[in-house]
């Protein structure tokens, strides 16, 4: 057998696999041996069929197996040893006269080369880190939300403002019955909540869904909806009152504090004040540092300058499915998923160059950090040792899951080498001016 490869350019390359009787031979004749000693065929012994029925019968079938296992094998061993790095998967090339009836056989392989290339961090225009802040009318608004949501519920008779109104929405035509509170400040515009206004038990409001609410996700839960089911939604409803309540406010005292954060963790008001900031503050890093991340990402892919075999790639995409699909649809393919070659590209460089690895210990780590806080959220705040490495190992078994916390432990590895190694704006903001700010809106 003999493999040599041959430079179309710094991105495109041929493998040329030669194979000859010699490199098979041996092999298919020991097979067919075997299947002699097996062959149940009328009118013979078991083990006495004439080995030219067996040839014949089996012969160049066994003979096209142990050539494409022969390729296989040989072409990533010799993709190892020239530590070539390349995209996609080999493509073999089409030979028009090609046959299996030779002794002798010449494969190629078409490559996809990856760029060499390197990656500056140091950014002209700088990227923005944003340190989010909780302000005063957002704590104001939680404390609120606790006292609301531990307050007394105060049965009334009829509808006034600020008052929680429980019933069933109904759409006949779309098949709408759902059973909801609706508290009237979540309402949108006076004419809304006009309607609710002096009514009593029984009494049926009509209303429209378009405008109804501040909020797209309080239309969803009111009609048992889908995201998708409400949006552009514009019909009539009904709205049939069947309780009337108002919510008396918790007072902010020590039974309130305890049952928010446990027996004596909080003390005061101001305590609360301040743990709700830190909560909230803490939730808020958690996005502005995606948001780095994902700064970063676009920076880097954008000046970040390489070539790419393109028609390869478009080459490949077009078979590299269960089901082949046409050059036009493997072009749309490549427009959608070029970007994110490019960083899995600058991502891999940026690792290999900075020695930044990723072992089993420190996913499994990783994992059992991620399972022991999601179990703090129902109570178990101090699960054993032995628990949270059976439970990891569960996790890890599965393939898409171990996926999932792999790419979530390198994103967080390379937000601290971006952290170490690039220069950034910082500001102070809002959360309502990140949002705008940041995403644009």
């Amino acid at each position: 057998m003999n493999i040599t490869k041959e430079s179309i350019d710094s991105l495109n390359a041929v493998v040329k696999v030669a194979i000859t009787a010699e490199d098979y031979q041996e092999k298919v004749t020991t097979i067919l041996q075997d299947y002699r000693k097996k062959a149940d065929v009328p009118g013979f012994r078991k083990g006495h069929v004439p080995m030219g029925m067996i040839k014949k019968q089996y012969g160049k079938s066994i003979m096209i197996d142990e050539i494409n296992k022969m390729l296989q094998e040989s072409l990533n061993t010799f993709l190892t040893d020239e530590d070539l790095n390349i995209l996609g998967n080999p493509l073999p090339k089409v030979n028009e006269d090609f046959t299996w009836d030779a002794e002798d056989f010449s494969f190629e392989f078409e490559l996809g080369l990856a760029p060499e290339f390197d990656v500056d961090l140091s950014a002209k225009k700088k990227i923005t880190q944003y340190n989010i802040i909780a302000e005063d009318s957002l704590i104001d608004k939680e404390v609120e939300n606790l006292q609301t949501r531990f307050g007394k519920i105060i049965p009334q008779e009829v509808v006034a403002e600020g008052m929680n109104v429980a019933g069933t929405f109904a759409n006949e035509e779309k098949e709408i019955e759902n059973k909801a509170t609706v508290s009237l400040t979540d309402l949108k515009g006076k004419v809304n909540l006009k309607k609710f206004i002096g009514a009593k038990v029984g009494d049926v409001v009509s209303l429209k869904t378009k405008g109804l609410f501040s909020e797209e996700h309080k239309l969803m839960g009111a009609l048992g909806l889908s995201k998708e089911e409400v949006e552009g939604l514009d019909i009539s409803l009904n709205f049939t009152i069947e309780e009337i309540s108002l919510t008396e406010l918790a007072d902010l005292d020590q039974e309130l504090f305890d049952k928010i954060f446990g027996e004596g963790k909080v003390a005061t008001a101001d305590e609360l004040r301040a743990k709700i900031k830190e909560d909230a503050e803490g939730q808020f890093k958690m996005q502005s540092e995606q948001q780095l991340l994902n700064s970063v990402t676009e920076y880097l892919v954008k000046n970040t300058k390489f070539d790419l075999p393109v028609e390869f790639l478009k080459k490949w995409l077009a078979t590299a499915g269960e089901n082949p699909i046409s050059a036009e649809q493997a072009a749309e393919e490549f427009e959608k998923s070029e970007k994110g070659l490019r960083y899995q590209l600058i991502e891999g460089k940026i690792m290999s160059s900075n020695d930044i690895k990723l072992d089993y210990e420190e996913l499994k780590d990783y994992a059992k950090g991620f399972i022991k806080s999601q179990m703090a959220q129902y109570g178990n705040l101090n699960p054993e040792e032995k628990e949270l490495e059976e439970i990891a190992g569960r996790v890890l078994s599965n393939q898409d899951e171990a996926k999932r916390l792999q790419e979530q432990l390198v994103s967080q590895k390379l937000l601290t080498f971006y952290k170490d190694n690039i220069t950034f704006k910082e500001k102070k903001v809002t959360y309502e001016a990140f949002v705008k700010e940041a995403y644009k809106k």
